[in-house]
């Protein structure tokens, strides 16, 4: 017996399909009880051993947001030599980030130190702390779009800038810089998908069977081609 309706259902599958990465925002500020109910969501993540090893580092001063601008231009203008001709082209044209628009900016982090340094279900693999961190940021995300914010997700910036510029300690990893706030639209699909820099992979071609590169049983792969030539945002 299901805990949800079919609509309740069908609405989680709207906001996954609906999240953007957005750059373009609007100066309104994001009230306190909204950002605090997305922070909630991220809070509520699974994590590996229940470590919950991350932070969320609210960043709202003007200087320290240019200070941050300034070192991710000069990133992504340094990035932009390792595409040449057209392609260089497109990505300097590229808005990437909403830094200075945005009203509200967010470090999201990883203690891998946190109730360690034993925790259960990280001995074999460590870097489960960064990816219990990466499910608090899809939360974040989903969370947001529920109530109209948009997320932009800034990876254009070196990780020892940021560890400086929020005076993070050594062992403190900074997962996720995000810039939230009203966006000025939320656009039908990901800017980089209309915009021709890379086509969305068909799903059947990702899922495999009990062995890389080894397809599924035809059935399943026939359900899965049905699903996702249905979703609106391949039609």
């Amino acid at each position: 017996m299901s805990d949800f309706t079919s609509d309740q259902k069908q609405s989680v599958y709207d906001v996954i399909r609906k999240r953007r990465d957005v750059r373009a925002f609007k100066s309104d500020p994001v009230p306190d009880e909204t950002l605090a109910r997305i922070l909630s969501a991220a809070h509520q993540a699974g994590s590996v051993g229940f470590m919950q090893p991350w932070n969320f580092i609210l960043i709202r001063g003007a200087e320290q947001r240019r200070a941050i601008w300034e070192h991710v231009n000069a990133e992504r203008l340094a990035a932009a030599n390792e595409f040449s001709g057209e392609k260089r082209e497109k990505y300097l044209s590229f808005k990437l980030e909403g830094i200075l628009d945005a009203p509200v900016n967010i470090c999201v982090t990883c203690d891998p130190t946190r109730h360690g340094p034993a925790v259960l279900g990280r001995s074999t693999i460590r870097e489960t702390d960064v990816y219990s961190t990466c499910c608090a940021i899809q939360n974040l995300w989903l969370a947001a779009r529920v109530e109209n914010i948009g997320v932009g997700w800034v990876s254009i910036l070196r990780r020892e800038f940021v560890q400086s510029a929020l005076n993070l300690p050594p062992h403190v990893i900074p997962i996720a810089y995000l810039c939230l706030g009203y966006p000025v639209a939320f656009e039908n699909k990901p800017m980089l998908e209309t915009q021709g820099w890379l086509p969305r992979l068909k799903l059947e071609d990702l899922v495999f069977e009990d062995a890389w590169e080894r397809p599924a049983r035809d059935d399943f792969r026939s359900t899965v081609r049905k699903i996702d030539s249905n979703s609106p945002d391949n039609n």
